[in-house]
C-alpha cells in the first residue's frame, strides 16, 4: 500500500525522539505555515490513554486542529496499514480546505510507511497465532523474541522484546511466506523528485534529552498517570496487549498487578523511555529522506520552528 504521491508532496513531517519538544514546536510551526496537525504516534490512537501518551490537551487542540487522536479503544488492535489509510484520508481533507497537513510524532514505522509504502503481508493465520500465543504464555517474551531472531535478526533487532504482538506477526510472516519480514518490508527510498521536501527530525544533545525524559516522567506521575493506569485496567473489554505494553503503562501495570515497588516502576519508565529515545534517534538518522534539525539545550520552540521554515523557504 502506498500513500498518494501528489498528496504526500503537500505534507510536512516533524519527527523526533520522545520528550524532545515536538508538540510545542508543532503548534508554532502549524500556525506560521497554515497547517493542521496529524498525529504520527502509535499510542495516541487509543482513547483513555492521555497522560502516558502525552496527548495535546484541549487548549492546544483549540489553537491548532489535531487529527488521528483517540481513534480506537484500548482493547482494539490497529495495524500500520489501517493507520496509513486513515492518515491519507485526513491529509486529503486538510489539503482540500487549503491547509497544510503537518504530521507530528515519534513513530518511525509510520513515517517510513508514508515515505516508502506499507508491506501488508499475508492474511492472519489465527491457528498459528494461537499456537504462538500459547508458546509465549509458556516460555515468556524473551524466548519468543529469540525465536524471531533465529529467522529474522533484522526485525528482532528493531522490535522490543515486550512488543509481542509484532514479534508474533513477524514470526507468522516468516512461517507463511518462507521469507523474513525485514526482506519483504525493506522498501527503498523513492527518487528525490518523488519525495516530500519538508521531512524533519529534531536532533537534540543526548544528555539534555535524558534529563528531559526524566522530568517528563515525573510530570506524568504528578499529573495522575498511576490513576489513569488503574482506570485503564478496570475497562471492559480489558486493554489489549499493544495498549498494555506502552511505556509507562507497562511498568505501572507491573506495580499494580504484581506488587512491584512504585519507585522501581518509575525508574523503569525512565530507563525504558531513554532506551526508546535512542532507538528513535537511530531510526530517523538512518532514513535518508529525513533532514536533521540539530538542537541546542536552550533552543525555544519559536526558534526551532523558524529554522525549519527557513530550511524549506530560504
Amino acid at each position: 500500500m502506498n500513500f498518494d504521491n501528489e498528496l504526500l508532496k503537500q505534507c510536512w513531517f516533524l519527527a523526533g525522539p520522545t520528550a524532545v519538544g515536538k508538540s510545542a514546536t508543532s503548534l508554532i510551526l502549524a500556525q506560521q505555515i497554515g497547517a493542521e496537525v496529524i498525529s504520527m504516534d502509535s499510542m495516541a490512537i487509543y482513547r483513555k490513554m492521555d497522560i502516558g501518551t502525552a496527548k495535546p490537551d484541549a487548549s492546544e487542540r483549540a489553537v491548532v486542529p489535531h487529527h488521528l487522536i483517540d481513534l480506537v479503544d484500548p482493547h482494539q488492535e490497529f495495524s500500520v496499514a489501517e493507520y496509513v489509510r486513515h492518515a491519507q484520508h485526513a491529509a486529503a481533507d486538510v489539503a482540500q480546505r487549503g491547509r497544510i497537513p503537518l504530521f507530528v510524532g515519534g513513530t518511525g514505522l509510520y513515517l517510513r510507511s508514508f515515505l516508502r509504502g506499507v508491506f501488508e503481508g499475508p492474511e492472519a493465520d489465527w491457528d498459528l497465532r494461537t499456537a504462538l500465543q500459547k508458546e509465549l504464555d509458556k516460555y515468556g517474551p524473551v524466548w519468543l523474541h529469540k525465536q524471531l531472531a533465529l529467522v529474522d535478526a533484522v526485525t528482532a533487532e528493531r522490535l522490543h522484546v515486550n512488543d509481542t504482538r509484532r514479534v508474533i506477526r513477524a514470526i507468522e510472516v516468516f512461517r507463511l511466506t518462507g521469507k523474513p519480514l525485514s526482506e519483504q518490508h525493506d522498501q527503498s527510498p523513492k527518487p528525490p523528485a518523488d519525495r516530500p521536501q519538508a521531512v524533519f527530525w529534531l536532533d537534540p544533545p543526548r544528555d539534555w534529552l535524558h534529563e528531559r525524559v526524566n522530568l517528563r516522567v515525573d510530570k506524568m506521575m504528578n499529573a495522575g498517570l498511576l490513576q489513569e493506569t488503574r482506570d485503564l485496567l478496570r475497562m471492559l473489554p480489558a486493554p489489549g496487549r499493544t495498549a498494555r505494553q506502552a511505556i509507562g503503562y507497562r511498568e505501572l501495570i507491573g506495580h499494580i498487578e504484581n506488587d512491584e515497588p512504585l519507585e522501581a516502576a518509575v525508574e523503569q519508565i525512565k530507563t525504558g523511555s531513554r532506551q526508546f529515545a535512542k532507538r528513535q534517534h537511530t531510526w530517523f538518522r538512518n532514513m535518508e529522506e529525513c533532514k536533521s534539525v540539530p538542537l541546542a539545550a536552550n533552543d525555544r520552540p519559536e526558534q526551532i520552528a523558524a529554522r525549519i521554515i527557513h530550511m524549506v523557504r530560504p
